[in-house]
């Protein structure tokens, strides 16, 4: 069927909309009509080829939307079924039978080499030229093909099903950091580095953890009086103090956090994230990151840190997306307030704003055209 897709041709090239092929959907997969879809900092760092995505392709891993069909063997949707969308996973390998599909042994094949989990891409152009996918389901576009494994329903009726869209990475993955691996006890401490979309949903996970001390640093005033609102108790603004480190390990804690994340994938604030931990804490790494030099003994070893980089919040979509459905039907979860909507066809404003911090999540609408 033809559709409408944003297109990446090379790297660093801006989005163009084109009329595309999208083949039927095939053994377990379902032809979704996106609704909506996220705008994610791993969309462009795959644009700008520091995650080596092939090209031409078409981005987006945050989509949602309603079932129009579904292929063979597929048990769990049928037509008009609302679903969320995220991450593919093989599900015959170790981890996958193991429920951790989020530690799939050909994740980043899957994910990021262009094709489905089968090998096969269902994109093409026009003059049949195949164009790859992305996270298995390519949602800068009308429709998608997914595999049903990728797939959450959505059964509440009173949200708006576009907001769904960006839980299915960049929230869950910030909120699944908290929740499903830190697991911090009562009272914990807990410092994150970067008030966009992830550090924000880690945040409001810190919250419902009953954190006692949560600590948000960002560059942003409109941003860090936002962080407060949404659960952190402190806010340090980068642009404005020195020592962050000696901040938060002599003024607002005792030595120290429990716990710190950084979503920034700077260098710098990698190293000052993990300085700000305490003895024996645990530093997580979430944003896509470079080359980071560390003296072990010094930053890491010598004080009994851990440094651990997490991949989708240690999520498994089709449960954790619906929990944290449920916290914010109960209003503890409210991640409307970092989404700011565009057109499709403003994709590359939505991208500008998005990295120029003028919004912190943006989503694209495909059913406002």
């Amino acid at each position: 069927m033809k559709i409408k897709a944003a297109v990446t041709t090379k790297k660093d090239a801006p989005f163009e909309i084109r009329e595309v092929e999208l083949a039927e959907p095939k053994d377990h997969e379902i032809l979704v009509k996106i609704t909506a879809c996220g705008v994610c900092h791993t969309d462009d760092a795959a644009r700008v080829q520091m995650i080596p995505v092939p090209l031409p392709a078409v981005l987006g891993h945050e989509g949602c939307g309603v079932v129009e069909e579904v292929g063979p063997g597929v048990t769990d949707f049928k037509p008009g079924d609302k679903v969320g969308l995220s991450f593919g996973s093989c599900g015959h390998c170790r981890n996958c039978r193991n429920a951790k599909p989020y530690h799939c042994e050909n994740f980043n094949a899957i994910n990021f080499g262009g094709v489905q989990a089968d090998g096969t891409t269902r994109l093409s152009t026009l003059d049949g030229k195949p164009l790859a996918t992305f996270f298995g389901q390519s949602s800068f576009a009308t429709h998608a093909v997914v595999n049903e494994s990728s797939a959450v329903k959505v059964d509440y009726d009173d949200i708006d099903l576009a907001l769904v869209g960006p839980m299915g990475c960049g929230i869950q993955t910030g909120a699944g950091a908290v929740l499903n691996h830190l697991r911090p006890p009562f009272g914990s401490t807990i410092a994150v580095f970067g008030c966009g979309t992830v550090g924000m949903s880690a945040i409001m996970a810190a919250k419902i953890a009953n954190c006692d001390k949560i600590i948000a640093v960002g560059g942003n005033p409109d941003s860090l009086k936002l962080a407060m609102e949404l659960g952190a108790t402190h806010t340090i603004n980068r642009k404005e103090v020195t020592d962050i480190v000696g901040k938060i390990r002599n003024e607002i804690t005792d030595g120290g956090v429990d716990y710190a994340i950084d979503t920034s994938g700077v260098e710098d604030f990698v190293k000052k994230m993990l300085a700000s931990v305490n003895f024996g804490g645990t530093g997580v790494v979430l944003g896509a990151t470079g080359d980071v030099t560390l003296n072990i003994q010094e930053e890491l070893m010598g004080d009994a840190k851990s440094l651990v980089g997490i991949v989708e919040g240690d999520s498994v979509p089709k449960e954790f997306i619906p929990k944290l459905l449920n916290y914010h039907q109960k209003g503890l979860f409210p991640f409307e307030k970092l989404v700011k909507f565009y057109p499709f066809e403003k994709i590359n404003e939505a991208f500008a704003e998005s990295g120029s911090g003028k919004c912190i999540k943006a989503v694209l609408r495909m059913d406002a055209e």
